[in-house]
């Protein structure tokens, strides 16, 4: 039977060494394998009441219909609800850009608000958005029994006002996805382009686009990274991989490189520096990944173009150069005739 060789560095340590390299290993490799968690191609998701996320982009469009005794109520998922009746229908609200799409409490899991619906007599309604609209999402079956379809239905409708109404609605919900780390930012700026935002990546980053792809010239990113102060301690230190793994040599410092904990107070700043060794027709990915105690990791990728070999030292004194020659020319226009 044929033995296994080990490497001879290998063979020289420990055991104890020898189980913390494998394991050290086994952990890296499970974690820059993880998928990002990015968000949903459409606004037609939630978070649930254990932060995982619940995707309804394929019920988007799908129609209920409530029988009332003067009027019908009915909902398009994820677009509007509408009352109608003999005199035509009465737009109840829309499901806008805006994700209202949160948990709920008690036997409702999901609350969905459609607003900004028919303007006639609730013209100063809900900060004047006119007749809105509150749907209340129950996984599983009405409890008087109704729903005998796959799709659910509509259990109940009350209507508070004339300007809004609540709706109970029953569907087989979504099977749960992974954990997403709440409240958690990585951007450009603490307050602008987000690469992550609310622990999901964001799209155009979720994987390598060349439309994203940072200039040659650009030899540093810096990015800044915030959490909820009572979650900071969870973010661990980040990793890094490149593919093609050489051409582009990629280094990390800040505080957010040794995972300082970032809070929205004090966001840590990660610098990622990178010089082209070798020119590449296609860009360099560069996959970041920051490990989360608790939570699926956040992961994004960064894109970096090499069309020439950079030099650093060279650039840097070429800038410095630069900087010396417009030095110059500003103290001599500075000097008045004699």
């Amino acid at each position: 039977m044929m033995q296994s060789q080990r490497h001879p560095f290998v063979e020289s340590l420990p055991c104890s060494c020898i189980i913390i390299i494998i394991v050290t290993a086994v952990v890296t490799q499970v974690l820059v394998g993880v998928a990002s968690v990015a968000v949903p191609s459409s606004n037609c998701y939630a978070l649930d009441n254990s932060s995982r996320i619940v995707d309804f982009s394929s019920w988007i469009g799908h129609f209920f219909e409530y029988e009332g005794k003067e009027t019908d109520v009915a909902i398009r998922f994820c677009k509007d609800v509408e009352a109608r009746s003999q005199t035509g229908y009465v737009d109840f609200g829309r499901f806008n850009n805006f994700n209202h799409f949160v948990a709920g409490s008690g036997r409702v899991d999901f609350v969905q608000g459609y607003y900004n619906g028919d303007l006639l007599n609730c013209e100063q309604s809900y900060d004047k958005l006119g007749r809105t609209a509150q749907v209340n999402i129950i996984c599983g079956s009405c409890l008087n029994g109704q729903c005998k379809g796959e799709l659910g239905c509509i259990c109940n409708v009350t209507q508070e006002s004339s300007c809004r109404i609540f709706v109970e609605l029953a569907i087989p919900c979504e099977k749960p996805g992974p954990r997403v780390f709440e409240g958690f930012t990585v951007g450009f700026h603490p307050r602008s382009w987000e690469i992550v935002s609310n622990g999901l990546t964001q799209l155009g980053y979720e994987k390598s686009h060349h439309d994203f792809s940072f200039t040659t010239e650009q030899t540093q990113v810096t990015l800044y990274m915030t959490a909820i102060a009572s979650l900071s301690t969870l973010v661990r230190k980040p990793m890094i991989k490149i593919l093609p793994e050489k051409g582009l040599e990629v280094r990390l410092s800040g505080s957010g490189a040794t995972g300082s904990p970032p809070t929205t107070l004090t966001p840590t700043l990660l610098n990622v520096e990178w010089t082209c060794q070798e020119a590449r027709d296609t860009p360099y990915e560069v996959n970041v990944t920051i490990p989360i105690e608790g939570y699926e990791p956040i992961r994004f990728f960064l894109a970096k173009s090499c069309e020439h070999r950079q030099d650093q030292r060279e650039d840097s004194t070429r800038g410095w150069a630069i900087f010396g020659i417009i030095s110059c020319m500003y103290d001599n226009s500075m000097i008045s005739p004699s």
